[in-house]
């Protein structure tokens, strides 16, 4: 029987995630707003971010076995809905570090405990960063022939010497822009011993850098050429850095070569539920907003929600909103099931990805036609809420160019069973 009640842990992770987005979330843009650049705007949530890892924020994304307190893929699609609905800056710094601790739980071994005990502690405000995206794209990263990632790694005795740029790695430079406390960069292998033959992935490997790895190099090795400029999510880091010989430990390897891909195609199927999540709560910002308007009468003698054309476009929205939620809820509760056949598992994540990223655009969209031109004011919500639904669809793996593309070959694949999932 299909049964879409909370249980008393999921409750629990919601009831936590509206108090705290009531208590600081609802003023947090008030703290950065003025701020003229998204570097200092970021640097200006700090302190929210620590209040965020005090309350559990953080060891509520990594999972119980580890240390943590999550206790499953859907209780940590609840909180980034619940963060998302409220504010769309620290929120996603707080999800961006969720999302960087990805790799390390995956593989995770009790040799990797100190990357992970930082975040585990309840104090300061450590970010975590998956570091993957590159200035000339990844979309086709393993693609036979291809030049393949431009980051690389080689081992030299006892160390690892990282060469390359990156961009778009949320938290990726930290607070003062030296490092987070970890970084998970992907980046491809140089090592001689790995045949020319070799398929790309087989040299896809992962290597842990921490703010400590950081300051033993000479300060060229680890730079940050440019924090860009963005129409949404204004108060996030996710700049243009630059690795030239940084030396890591051996020890920091924590996908070997040939492991790392799959490490980093199941973090972004997870992460792809998440961006469903996110999704889902920026239209709830956007439902409420709209349905707020409705209930003026703008002249006339009844709100206009009574008239049908915008009572209509309230209920697309409203449906888009739930129905984002629940494709999210089952992507989440499908990844981590024991179906036989993983694509199953995975298909869902996919879909949700896709679906809930778009709707959210569509639905900024309908509230601004509901809402006219007065929605083009700045003092109005609207504006803000289209350019953060905007870049839904393009980041955490484009649609058109990732997602998909990997619902296409899903599709295509010898044995696919439409409606198995």
């Amino acid at each position: 029987m299909v049964d879409f009640t909370l249980s008393a842990t999921e409750l629990a992770v919601r009831t936590t995630a509206r108090r705290f987005a009531a208590t600081h979330l609802t003023g947090a843009k008030q703290t950065y707003s003025a701020l003229h650049s998204h570097a200092e705007r970021f640097q200006a949530t700090q302190a929210l971010y620590a209040h965020a890892v005090a309350a559990g924020l953080v060891r509520g994304q990594i999972p119980a076995p580890l240390g943590g307190t999550n206790s499953s893929l859907l209780a940590a699609a609840i909180l980034a809905e619940e963060l998302t609905s409220v504010e769309r800056g620290l929120s996603l710094t707080l999800l961006g570090t969720g999302l960087g601790l990805t790799p390390l739980c995956l593989a995770f071994e009790p040799r990797f405990e100190a990357f992970l005990s930082p975040f585990l502690c309840g104090e300061g405000s450590p970010l975590a960063s998956l570091v993957f995206s590159e200035p000339g794209g990844v979309a086709n990263w393993l693609e036979r022939g291809a030049p393949g990632l431009q980051t690389t790694a080689y081992l030299d005795g006892d160390t690892w010497v990282l060469d390359g740029e990156k961009t778009w790695a949320t938290n990726s430079a930290g607070w003062d822009f030296r490092g987070a406390e970890l970084q998970c960069v992907v980046c491809r292998c140089t090592n001689p011993g790995i045949p020319v033959s070799a398929p790309p992935e087989a040299r896809i490997m992962i290597l842990l850098v921490t703010r400590d790895d950081v300051a033993r190099n000479a300060a060229p090795a680890f730079e940050v050429l440019k924090h860009q400029q963005v129409a949404g999510w204004t108060a996030v880091s996710g700049p243009h850095i630059r690795y030239s010989g940084l030396r890591v430990p051996a020890r920091n390897l924590l996908s070997a070569p040939g492991k790392g891909a799959a490490v980093v195609e199941m973090s972004f199927e997870m992460s792809a539920c998440l961006v469903g999540a996110m999704a889902t709560g920026v239209q709830r910002a956007i439902f409420d907003a709209a349905l707020a308007f409705a209930k003026g009468t703008r002249g006339g003698s009844v709100p206009i929600g009574e008239r049908q054309s915008v009572a209509d476009l309230l209920i697309d929205i409203k449906m888009r909103t739930e129905t984002s939620r629940y494709l999210t809820w089952k992507a989440a509760t499908k990844l981590h099931s024991d179906l036989p056949n993983y694509h199953d598992c995975r298909e869902p994540a996919l879909e949700a990805k896709v679906y809930c990223s778009d709707a959210a655009v569509k639905s900024a969209v309908d509230a601004i036609n509901l809402v006219g031109v007065s929605a083009y004011d700045l003092a109005s919500p609207f504006t803000e809420l289209l350019n953060d639904a905007m870049v839904l669809p393009i980041f955490d793996g484009g649609n058109v160019g990732v997602r998909r593309r990997a619902l296409q070959k899903l599709f295509m694949s010898e044995g696919y069973e439409p409606w198995e999932t």
